[in-house]
């Protein structure tokens, strides 16, 4: 908010407690968000608490609780009509729509973490990809219904120039699109592992799993799989998705960002991860069986954008300390081999690629040709209407139709 951002999107749960954060922090004023801790009792509540005032204060930058704040408009991601619906009566933010300000519906085709199947509950150990239907798709038209009038867009396999169309044809506001442009020449991902994904691409079609253990927030999470041969003619890529990478990948928490609190022996908050050393994690009284498949995705997807963790790890053969770089986890959606559709080949170094620009040209192309088309039937349009012209002559009708006779009857002198 101090950079005067126009909107904050968030998913990941239930998100009905930020509109009100928003609304207190616009005003400088104290808030709070409740925190889940395994292992607290049910009469126990936790939550991170931030007072602006104390912050200024503490920073010695007073001046800056006195810093008009515009309050951000807050769109929620949600997967289901079930959920705007919730958070339009439950959130408790202010105004008719308690602070929502429009949607964001992610289908479960989507890149990244996805909302579980209605009914679904992940066992640990499971390496199945979960089984999604009928119940967990959503319809626009009948989203639109309970969307009270405010925006929305669609993602999840909407990133096509025929699923934009459907979208504003049926009363929604746009798509949002993340794979054609993850994979597009101006993202950051790391060069030589986006080489090789669209060298891949361009040699065969990719698979994207729908993996129910990656994740160690026990969300399912799509992994592009990816092909380490180096006798092909594509770029070959080492990714967590190669099972002897997985295996080879020493597991620590070094980053921590998808930790989880939980309650210690001696009654303390401790932070855990079944992504971490599988030693620690029972040690802090983890489940084992949770640790099975879990990567650490705090540090892949960090290396998916150029920025790996390099450590020393101990080699077991030697004895010695060698350098280990941490390895990437791809995530896209469903459709990456849409990419196909863009990818040009370079002439000149054999590379390959395509511009974000020409991601907004194929995204609206059906849309300005449809212009195009609206624009022609322009050119001689029927019109319809009428003139004062018009009006006068209808006022004027049975005037003019009695004076004609009256003046055709003989004067009374003459009779």
């Amino acid at each position: 908010m101090l950079a005067d951002v126009d909107y904050v999107i968030m998913g990941a749960g239930i998100p009905a407690k930020i509109p009100g954060i928003l609304d207190a922090l616009a005003d400088h004023q104290d808030c709070s968000f409740p925190v889940e801790v395994s292992g607290a009792s049910e009469n126990e509540e936790y939550s991170v608490t931030f007072s602006p005032n104390q912050f200024w204060k503490g920073s010695g930058t007073r001046d800056m609780a006195k810093k008009h704040l515009r309050r951000p408009s807050f769109l929620p991601i949600v997967s289901s009509t079930t959920l705007a619906q919730s958070l339009l009566k439950r959130s408790n933010g202010s105004g008719p729509t308690r602070g929502i300000d429009g949607f964001v519906v992610e289908l479960n085709t989507a890149g990244g973490h996805n909302a579980p199947p209605r009914g679904w509950h992940f066992e640990p150990g499971e390496q199945e990809e979960p089984a999604y239907g009928e119940k967990d798709m959503v319809d626009v038209k009948q989203f639109k219904k309970v969307a009270k009038g405010l925006p929305f867009w669609f993602a999840g396999s909407y990133g096509k120039k025929e699923k934009l169309m459907d979208v504003l044809n049926a009363g929604g506001n746009g798509i949002q699109v993340g794979t054609l442009f993850a994979l597009s020449d101006e993202s950051g991902m790391e060069s030589t592992m986006k080489q090789g994904i669209l060298s891949q691409l361009a040699d065969h079609e990719l698979k994207v799993f729908t993996d129910p253990a990656a994740s160690p927030t026990g969300f399912p999470f799509k992994v592009l799989q990816l092909d380490d041969d180096p006798d092909k003619t594509y770029v070959s890529v080492q990714s967590l998705s190669d099972p002897e990478v997985y295996d080879a990948r020493p597991r620590v928490c070094n980053l921590g960002y998808l930790r989880a609190p939980y309650i210690q022996s001696d009654g303390k908050v401790g932070y855990r991860c079944p992504s971490e050393c599988v030693e620690d994690f029972v040690a802090k009284g983890g489940d084992m069986a949770a640790t099975a498949g879990r990567k650490c995705l705090c540090n892949a997807l960090c290396a998916d954008a150029g920025f790996p963790q390099v450590r020393y790890v101990n080699n077991p053969t030697t004895g010695k300390k060698d350098i280990y770089v941490e390895p990437s986890l791809i995530t896209t959606g469903d459709d990456v081999n849409l990419c196909t559709l863009l990818l040009k080949q370079n002439q000149d170094d054999g590379t390959w690629g395509y511009s974000a620009s020409d991601v907004i040209d194929y995204l609206l192309s059906d849309l300005k040709t449809s212009r195009e088309e609206l624009n022609k039937e322009k050119v001689n349009p029927v019109r319809w209407g009428y003139s004062a012209t018009d009006v006068e002559k209808y006022l004027l009708s049975e005037w003019n139709e009695f004076h004609r006779q009256t003046r055709e009857v003989p004067e009374l002198s003459s009779l």
